[in-house]
């Protein structure tokens, strides 16, 4: 039997897609071609914003179309499946489970209902989360390790708590488990994940072998000391709430190389009374404290981050100072969006809505100045001599490879396909657009 797969969103519906392809491979299910030919199509989904459920809904349609053509079953996970649980077959007949964030304890058990040709019965108690044992989608040289699931932060413009529930730490067992399983399958580079990594907090046993209690910080001592001699050269995490990034972190970084110089610590605004309107629970005084203490203790570490704007009750001032804020920390990229009012969040029901045109004039500056910024940041690198991990072959060139500095910028340089995976170096000799060129590529020792 063969399945077929389609992830939405972020590295953690990724990560997630990850773990359920382990269990299907473990079942000597195959991989199908395309989605016509599948038994079984497994459809992992986002929430994030009201376009995201509809992008699924308008793939639900074509699957139901080919459902009437031949017989497959369809699975529908994530955070759309948590969100709508069983009213999301009302809206997609031709669904077959909705399996929830919560939910993939019963993923072996759907798959021997298939492989037995029946059908498999819900179970009445309400499922718990449990972190899968590995991540890792075989062949990869890059994987990413979640560390927490869940939020308690309840961003007023966000779903993701509803639909994800409170925070849940991993054992620091498994995280050590997973990550010398990684390190034995030649992985070079590993991402924590978590919703909000920096309020990871595991409380446990004498017998356990690890502190009684172990936060953030420490983790990251654990997760250095682990990769320490291995395969696994560079570490980065995300995502970092800056209301819980704290001093003692930046210190283990500053320590520790195998944590990359990048970081992307979401701003979201850079106006207070949005800020608290949006229940972010930091100012933009803060932020700016916090960001000049990251780059004192890492002078070469690069930013990114995330900004919303036409946020309800945002004006003109609140921008300027978004932009303000913008000029003074100077981000390598942002993720840039207006706001879209989403169902099942406090801020649905906020009054002074921002006008549509008005939101997508005041992006076009936000993006207009972020792309000077990025222009000029990557411009006084040029001449640099920098370690790349090399990721794969340019679209544009089968002669050129695609590689990533630690402090997430992109490097296109001739090579060949053997050196996917290795670690190199180059010289940054030009620049086009966002993407760095070099003319040519050293392997480094080992590699």
């Amino acid at each position: 039997m063969n399945y077929f797969f389609e992830t939405y969103g972020c590295q953690m519906n990724s990560a997630e897609s990850a773990a359920l392809r382990l269990v299907l491979q473990k079942r000597s299910w195959s991989q199908a071609p395309d989605m016509e030919s599948a038994d079984l199509v497994i459809l992992n989904t986002c929430s994030v914003r009201a376009t995201a459920e509809q992008r699924v809904l308008g793939r639900l349609a074509q699957y139901g179309a080919l459902k009437k053509k031949r017989r497959f079953t369809l699975i529908v996970a994530g955070c759309m499946a948590s969100r709508l649980g069983e009213t999301l077959k009302i809206k997609a007949p031709a669904v077959d489970y909705v399996m929830g964030t919560s939910e993939g304890s019963r993923f072996p058990y759907i798959l021997e209902a298939l492989e037995q040709g029946t059908s498999f019965l819900e179970a009445s108690e309400k499922p718990v989360f449990s972190f899968s044992s590995s991540h890792l989608e075989e062949g990869q040289f890059r994987s990413f390790v979640p560390i927490m699931h869940g939020c308690n932060n309840f961003c007023s413009y966000c779903i993701v708590p509803y639909v994800r529930g409170p925070e849940v730490s991993r054992n620091p067992a498994d995280i050590r488990e997973e990550i010398k399983l990684l390190a034995e399958k030649g992985v070079r580079e590993i991402t924590l994940l978590g919703q909000n990594v920096n309020s990871y907090h595991w409380e446990g046993t004498e017998d356990s072998g690890f502190p009684q209690s172990i936060d953030f910080p420490r983790l990251l001592e654990l997760v250095a000391a682990e990769t320490e001699k291995t395969s696994i050269q560079w570490v980065r995490f995300l995502s970092s709430h800056p209301k819980d990034l704290s001093s003692r972190a930046i210190q283990v970084m500053a320590e520790h190389p195998v944590f990359c110089r990048h970081l992307h610590l979401c701003v979201q605004h850079g106006s207070n009374t949005v800020l608290s309107a949006m229940n972010r629970r930091y100012t933009r005084e803060q932020y700016l404290e916090l960001a000049a203490e990251i780059r004192e203790a890492l002078p070469e570490i690069t930013l990114s981050t995330d900004i919303l704007v036409g946020f309800p009750g945002e004006t003109s001032d609140d921008l300027a100072q978004t932009l303000d804020l913008m000029e003074k920390v100077r981000f390598l990229y942002a993720y840039m969006y207006h706001y879209n009012p989403r169902e099942g969040t406090p801020a649905f029901d906020l009054p002074q809505r921002v006008d549509e045109t008005v939101k997508r004039k005041r992006l076009a500056q936000v993006i207009a100045l972020q792309k000077q910024h990025t222009l000029q940041l990557l411009a006084l690198r040029i001449g640099s001599r920098e370690k790349v991990l090399i990721e794969g072959i340019s679209r544009k060139n089968a002669d050129e490879l695609i590689t990533r500095t630690e402090r997430d910028e992109m490097v296109v340089v001739p090579g060949v396909s053997s050196m996917i995976g290795a670690f190199g170096e180059v010289t940054l000799s030009s620049l086009r657009g966002n993407t760095f060129h070099a003319k040519e590529l050293c392997l480094c020792p080992g590699d």
